[in-house]
């Protein structure tokens, strides 16, 4: 048990409940995205948009959640990370609300964007806090945890979404996202205790976050696995805007079908997100990393492949897994190499990470509706070439080692710092 271990054995016991909720807010982004997506197809049609138009409600909130996170991110390192949330998780209730409401498609898009920039302030403040409360091996355990968690919000996401759109229509999905904040909200109140204590907050405004900009960006390694992790994301979200109408439309599953492979790879994701969690504390943190870019590449390689030539079902699924597992190793090393040296400044390089993930994604998802929903050449080739691209960053920019710190999950010089949290 290393001294983190020890810190966290004697907070009291109401703050024990802290680990738990960072993990259940890494569910903002995975139901946010997931849960409806079974029904984007009947909401195409109803709305009468075109299908690349219909898939901008995806990039919408993609780009909103990159946005939420550069926000949030500085703006806690300053003022603390549960006011900042506090705000976040109610304006995600009320723009759930007006999703709902959205009476066309235009507007749709609009309000997905505001969600996706209050559901950007879960994901940034849950990375943050636990680099405000772990260190060393704790640390690449908790992200492997994160990772692991947000695969079960994408297995529990399409399968309520499948079933729910057998009763309700998409407007019904977005009204349960709100019921979803709104118990997110409750337990946020009673169980988050503030992590990152006054003496150590930033200070100096807009132009100390431009500093911090600056520095990290500075750091090649953490630009390596920044980039890196925002080109696999970009692959992961080409797979979430463009799985639903290859399996249904293309391959015929209902959506309860959908629902059903969706979850199976999220299913892998899980897996993968908790072996690379372990195998990056215990191994190598590079290796784990190196070996989740080479399984996402042989995913989107499959991909390629269908698009090209005839292939059945099973090797769309296979390649579909591949993807999603691959991104899942890359995930906990890499938000290790971004962090761990960071220990004043989590919440920034925290949001960095978010908005290169985040928008990368954006940017990807729109394009693999580029030839309309009867093909999978579009998405093999963004999945490809966000794939190289992701190995291209890692090799090139990565390559140094600071100190060994990150690969050895030592937790840099902060930790005999982490404070002890008091519930609110």
């Amino acid at each position: 048990m290393d001294r983190t271990d020890l810190r966290s054995a004697a907070r009291p016991a109401s703050s024990r409940l802290l680990p738990a909720l960072l993990l259940l807010l890494t569910v903002f982004g995975p139901i946010s995205m997931d849960l409806y997506l079974p029904a984007l197809p009947a909401l195409t049609r109803e709305l009468g948009a075109a299908t690349s138009i219909a898939q901008l409600t995806v990039t919408a909130c993609l780009v909103g959640l990159a946005l939420g996170q550069l926000g949030a991110g500085p703006l806690s390192d300053r003022f603390g990370r549960r006011g900042i949330l506090l705000i976040g998780v109610a304006a995600y209730i009320g723009t759930s609300l007006l999703c709902a409401a959205a009476p066309s498609v235009g507007l749709l898009i609009a309000a997905r964007f505001v969600q996706g920039l209050a559901g950007g302030v879960g994901i940034v403040i849950a990375q943050a806090a636990g680099r405000d409360v772990y260190a060393g091996g704790a640390l690449i355990r908790f992200y492997g945890r994160l990772t692991v968690v947000g695969g079960f919000a994408a297995i529990v996401g399409p399968l309520l979404g499948g079933v729910l759109s057998s009763v309700v229509d998409w407007r019904g999905l977005f009204l349960f996202l709100a019921v979803i904040g709104s118990a997110i909200l409750v337990i946020t109140l009673f169980a988050f205790g503030e992590t990152l204590p006054a003496a150590q907050r930033t200070t100096g405004g807009w132009a100390r976050t431009l500093r911090d900009f600056r520095t990290l960006l500075a750091d090649r390694v953490f630009l390596g696995a920044v980039l890196s992790q925002g080109f696999l994301y970009a692959a992961v979200f080409a797979y979430l805007a463009g799985a639903t109408y290859v399996l249904q439309d293309i391959y015929g599953l209902s959506p309860q079908g959908y629902a059903l492979a969706f979850g199976a790879n999220s299913a892998g994701f899980m897996l993968f997100g908790y072996i690379a969690g372990r195998a990056a504390e215990r191994w190598s943190v590079r290796g784990t990393l190196t070996a989740g870019i080479a399984i996402t590449g042989l995913g989107a390689l499959g991909l390629l492949v269908a698009g090209i030539l005839p292939m059945p079902l099973w090797v769309v699924l296979v390649s579909l897994f591949a993807l999603a597992s691959g991104a899942a190793t890359a995930s906990p090393p890499a938000t290790t190499l971004a962090l761990v040296e960071y220990p004043q400044i989590a919440g920034t390089a925290s949001s960095l990470l978010g908005m290169v993930r985040y928008g990368f994604g954006g940017i990807a998802a729109p394009l693999v509706g580029v030839a309309g929903a009867a093909s999978i050449l579009p998405l093999g080739l963004v999945t490809v070439s966000a794939t190289v691209l992701a190995a291209v960053s890692f090799a090139v920019l990565a390559r140094p080692s600071r100190g060994g710190a990150a690969e050895a999950g030592s937790g840099g010089p902060s930790a005999a710092t982490a404070p002890v949290i008091t519930a609110h």
